[in-house]
């Protein structure tokens, strides 16, 4: 009998066959991924608060070009650390292997109990929200219950699609993510139509008047304009799953980052054609406003886009958020069953199921958006400490396996702009902030109980093991498998 080795087909087979995450996400999928995530409900909102920031219409156009740019340096950054730590995970598992098991315990920690389920939660509301609008357009809001009850459904429904199949998933993303970008393709030609033909052009009279000399003001637009332009990096959470990722990731990030620059840009022209800065500022869904000014009777179509976007988000937090619990779980820092995958499915689905479960928690809360801006530092913490990490890896290991490798000076670059803007939202909110450093830092004792003494009486560690296995039961689960 030949050897298994002598056969690669039969290796092939046996291998498809094994209870594992397997790399069906393609080119197209991954961009539109990072695209789908990147474009939530930011634009179609509250591009009001670089205006007000800026105080002129060339200046917040600046601040949106350059927010671009930005994004797209660290994104280029990322496709460095993506090909050389291929795992899944994104800044959580290059953390990991940068810096060791405490520094990437502590993000996991607030990721998982408050970043990522509130950011589901807040977008799957905004979701119920605007689908409820043309029905309630003489209300200044939809009624709240309904509102919720639509979000929990939109989270569950995405969160059993998930649960089924990647390949579904994804093409619940493509077509989401193509539906959203039509949406702003109707905004810009609607807008550059009235341009042109109407001479719609009082927004660009005297642009630059106004514009302020203020540092701060100039960083805090640059703060909002970044939380828009947040996602570019999503797709390193998806790594292992993603189709020939030394090729594809880093495709994937110069295809879909330039792209959404170009959208966003042109979007926010088009919204000065449609209104007056004045107007834009007093508006808090600059869309709807769009539609009402532009569009008559078919103004219904930007709640609806705005819908449709933020249902799209949700699908691709769930997708990528799921999959950063599974790393943790089987790294250990997170319970075991986590890090379990379905037999028939190959989809972690426990992970997902956990993630759902958070999600559908902070439904029930008042203020969501106040817990969010608790950790709106541990955004850019991470993703300087993942680039930090970047560049230690460069001086620890220089041989290490660099399929893709950008220029030292973008991630020293980027590196010292992410610290300044971890600064400048402690300055703008050290209140906020500091709640949630001491949530962060509660993680110490979580880390030093659980993970790194971890002796517990036979009872518990029976009681445990007893759980787990009741779980396997339920979800038709096993630990991974790995390839030969």
């Amino acid at each position: 009998m030949a050897d298994k080795a002598d056969n690669p087909q039969a290796t092939r087979t046996k291998n498809d066959d094994l209870v594992n995450l397997k790399p069906k996400i393609s080119l197209f999928n991954g961009v539109t991924i990072i695209v789908g995530v990147i474009i939530g409900s930011g634009i179609f909102i509250s591009p009001g608060l670089v205006l007000e920031q800026t105080q002129s219409v060339g200046s917040a156009m600046l601040v949106w070009i350059f927010c671009g740019v930005f994004s797209m340096v660290g994104a280029l950054c990322y496709g460095e650390l993506g090909t050389m730590i291929t795992m899944s995970g994104g800044d959580y598992a290059y953390i990991y292997k940068s810096f060791g098991e405490l520094p990437a315990f502590l993000l996991l920690w607030v990721t998982v109990i408050v970043i990522r389920p509130t950011a589901q939660a807040v977008v799957a509301l905004t979701f119920g929200n605007y689908l409820l609008q043309p029905f309630f357009q003489d209300c200044e809001n939809a009624p709240v219950v309904p509102a919720k009850i639509l979000a929990a459904l939109c989270i569950t429904i995405l969160t059993f699609v998930n649960c089924l199949n990647v390949k579904w998933a994804a093409r619940i993303q493509d077509v989401f993510t193509v539906a959203k970008v039509l949406a702003l393709v109707i905004i810009i030609l609607v807008g550059f139509y009235n341009l042109i033909f109407r001479g719609r052009t009082e927004s660009f009279q005297n642009m630059f008047d106004g514009t302020t000399g203020n540092v701060g003001n100039y960083a805090l637009a640059i703060y909002g304009g970044l939380f828009a332009y947040g996602g570019w990096n999503y797709l390193n959470f998806v790594t292992e799953e993603l189709k020939d990722p030394y090729v594809n990731l880093p495709r994937a990030i110069v295809i879909s980052v330039p792209l959404v620059t170009a959208i966003y840009v042109l979007a926010n022209l088009a919204y000065f054609v449609a209104m007056s800065p004045a107007e834009l500022l007093a508006s808090n869904a600059v869309a709807v406003t769009f539609g009402l000014n532009l569009l008559g009777v078919l103004a219904f179509i930007m709640p609806v886009s705005v819908a449709l976007s933020t249902f799209g988000s949700v699908n691709g937090l769930l997708l990528t958020g799921s999959r950063l619990y599974f790393v943790g779980a089987r790294m250990g820092q997170l319970p075991e069953a986590i890090a379990m995958i379905n037999v028939q499915r190959k989809t972690p689905i426990l992970s997902l199921v956990f993630t759902c479960f958070l999600s559908l928690l902070y439904l029930l809360a008042r203020d969501i958006g106040q817990l969010i801006n608790y950790f709106s530092f541990v955004q850019w913490s991470a993703t300087g400490a993942a680039i930090l990490g970047l560049l230690w890896l460069r001086y620890s290991k220089p041989d290490m396996p660099r399929p893709v490798k950008v220029n030292i000076i973008l991630p020293i670059a980027f590196l010292f702009a992410s610290i300044f803007l971890v600064v400048m939202g402690i300055v703008a909110a050290p209140w906020d902030t500091g709640i949630g450093i001491l949530i962060f830092l509660s993680g110490i004792p979580v880390y030093i109980i659980f993970i790194w003494w971890n002796k517990f009486p036979d009872t518990v560690n029976k009681g445990q093991q007893s759980a787990t296995m009741w779980l396997q039961k339920l979800f038709v689960m096993v630990a991974e498998e790995k390839e030969e």
